[in-house]
């Protein structure tokens, strides 16, 4: 049986780091009507939390447009919890609007300040006062906070991952994100391990830990186990090397949790 974490996140009914792994749903798309159709197609698929790009949007630096449709995607997604993600360039953002602080900063507190956002990601590497700025808006507005690290090139050491977890947690993070790219089987054995021992010695806050690409999978798959309290699933379109559908996700899980066993 998975172990829940101390402080647990509840969003929408929704219980990030209790008894269940979540399954999040990426919707990419560059411009407002494929994002919407995007969003009709995902929402039978019964998603637990939706995560929308919105550094994919070709739009994303006029942020009136980028509001307007935000209050567009939240109508179409009901009650689902939304993650609002506009990721830096150096850490698999895909647009150029990642090099610019400024815009980026403003763009999200706007998001925030809307009430229709649930959950705002913003990357550990960003300067404090970015990442001070981003928690005082989440605080004011009621919106939980990830701060995220990813290496798309390795997997860092034991040590490394721990640090990065914990100083995730001391920077007033609600939870706790690291994807890495395995570079051997040995890599995605070291992640899960670091997640249990993470989860058991000393972070109270939810994680989500990602070992990428295929030989990553069964980190995707069984993350939850050693601790990752949300996995990613592809529903219309992939946004990180190794998401498979939900379906299969979901099927997998089940084979897995120890509540399929009861079944």
């Amino acid at each position: 049986m998975r172990m829940d974490c101390r402080h647990p996140v509840h969003v929408k009914g929704k219980i990030i780091g209790g008894p269940d792994t979540l399954i999040c749903l990426p919707l990419v798309a560059t411009d407002r009507t494929d994002l919407l159709l995007q969003a009709q197609k995902l929402m039978p698929l019964e998603p637990d939390l939706l995560e929308w790009r919105v550094d994919a949007l070709n739009t994303v630096e006029d942020g009136k447009e980028v509001m307007t449709t935000l209050s567009h995607l939240r109508n179409v997604m009901e009650e689902v919890p939304l993650i609002f993600t506009c990721r830096i360039d150096v850490e698999g953002g895909m647009g150029l609007i990642s090099r610019h602080r400024d815009a980026r900063l403003d763009i999200i507190c706007r998001a925030m300040e809307t009430g229709l956002v649930d959950i705002v990601d913003i990357e550990l590497c960003n300067d404090e006062t970015f990442i001070k700025t981003i928690r005082h808006g989440a605080d004011k507005n009621g919106v939980k906070l990830i701060l995220s690290s990813h290496d798309f090139e390795k997997t860092p050491d034991e040590s490394v991952i721990l640090n990065r977890l914990g100083r995730a947690q001391d920077l007033g993070a609600d939870i706790a994100k690291l994807a890495a790219m395995p570079t051997g089987y040995q890599d995605v054995l070291l992640l899960l391990s670091a997640t249990l021992k993470a989860r058991t010695d000393f972070l109270k806050i939810p994680m989500i830990t990602i070992s990428m690409e295929k030989m990553g999978l069964i980190s995707r798959l069984a993350g939850g186990l050693f601790g990752s309290d949300v996995t990613f699933a592809m529903g219309d379109s992939a946004s990180a090397p190794g998401q498979i559908p939900i379906q299969d996700l979901r099927r997998a899980m089940g084979v897995l949790s120890p509540k399929g066993e009861d079944a």
